[in-house]
């Protein structure tokens, strides 16, 4: 499921903390977003209807939460990402990650750790 930038700071405010009151999601947006109550609301209701979202009812008051993980929507737009500006490709994804330039030596070591870990448990030749 592909979410919007708004859809992920939304999911990221339930992520964090669920079931949320729409006025909770709110309080947990960045200090930088400005939004009503009401487009909140609305953006909730249609994270509803694309099933990323469950609502349930205490008396009058709707209860979100997140029915994908983070993990999931990580996963689906890293895709998004790799069929887009790598033809769905990993290697040559990979290829850039490690040499971008605004990949500090750590992280390109720590990618480069990481990568070079998987490839031993899964019982793959360097």
């Amino acid at each position: 499921m592909k979410l919007t930038e708004p859809e992920w700071l939304i999911m990221n405010a339930l992520w964090d903390k669920h079931p949320a009151k729409a006025r909770d999601v709110v309080k947990r947006l960045p200090s930088t977003v400005n939004w009503a109550y009401t487009t909140v609301k609305t953006m909730l209701d249609r994270l509803v209807e694309k099933e990323a979202v469950g609502k349930s009812k205490r008396g009058n008051i709707g209860l979100y939460e997140p029915l994908i993980s983070r993990r999931q929507a990580r996963r689906t737009a890293l895709q998004i990402v790799l069929d887009q500006a790598f033809d769905g490709a990993f290697g040559p994804m990979m290829h850039f990650l490690v040499e971008d330039e605004k990949l500090s030596a750590k992280e390109r070591k720590e990618l480069i750790k990481i990568l070079s870990r998987k490839s031993k448990t899964k019982g793959e030749r360097k």
